[in-house]
């Protein structure tokens, strides 16, 4: 039973994989269930067995690219509240919690953003095709912003651990620069322009200054 879920769980990763391909290259109009086979190199009919409808090969799609980020944008840079120094986790050890600095919040974001946008391009040109395609499927957009909220509610506690006295308001206007910062490298003007890693902490600095009021 474990190999045969092994097998099982290798296969739709594939699958989903190969899509978020097509998608990269081909647009959303490239994305259906013969192509992803072609792609993954499957017999035909192999991703209708596993999606048998669009909807269900979207949302497939929405869920590899959500695991695929959280690798990409959360390795371990980003400080957590609830964690010490060492590693521990509040009430797991003898050692207090220490809530994240601003400093460190700020060198995390940069890392992982500077990572996003110069090691995984195609990710982002995926996340551009799938949100606009939620604008038009209503049954994706419940689906796409549920998925997205695994990113969203870390974000907001970590800045109600820095001290923000409105830590949803304040994640929204980070995720919002980010999202800009993002479109921008990724497809708009500055697609040849990424920002360094040190550039990104300036701006990342300069926005938390302007929310929190504290940060140096």
């Amino acid at each position: 039973m474990a190999t045969r879920t092994a097998a099982g769980s290798s296969r739709a990763a594939l699958i989903a994989d190969a899509a978020l391909a097509l998608l990269t290259e081909r647009g959303m109009r490239g994305l259906t269930h013969r192509a992803v086979d072609e792609r993954a190199g499957l017999p035909q009919g192999s991703t209708s067995n596993y999606a048998r409808t669009r909807q269900s090969l979207l949302e497939a799609t929405v869920r590899r690219l959500a695991e695929r980020e959280a690798r990409v944008l959360a390795p371990g840079e980003l400080p957590m509240p609830g964690t010490t120094p060492g590693g521990g986790t509040e009430g797991g050890g003898a050692t207090p919690a220490v809530p994240p600095g601003p400093d460190a919040l700020i060198a995390g974001l940069a890392a992982a953003l500077h990572r996003y946008l110069t090691r995984h391009p195609d990710l982002l040109v995926c996340r551009y095709e799938l949100a606009l395609e939620a604008t038009r499927r209503p049954e994706l957009r419940a689906f796409y912003d549920a998925t997205g909220r695994q990113f969203r509610e870390p974000l907001e506690a970590l800045m109600a651990a820095v001290g923000s006295p409105q830590p949803e308001r304040h994640a929204l206007s980070l995720v919002a620069w980010c999202e800009g910062l993002m479109f921008s490298c990724a497809a708009g003007s500055y697609h040849r322009s990424v920002p360094t890693e040190a550039e990104l902490r300036t701006g990342f600095g300069e926005l938390l200054r302007g929310m929190l009021g504290t940060v140096e």
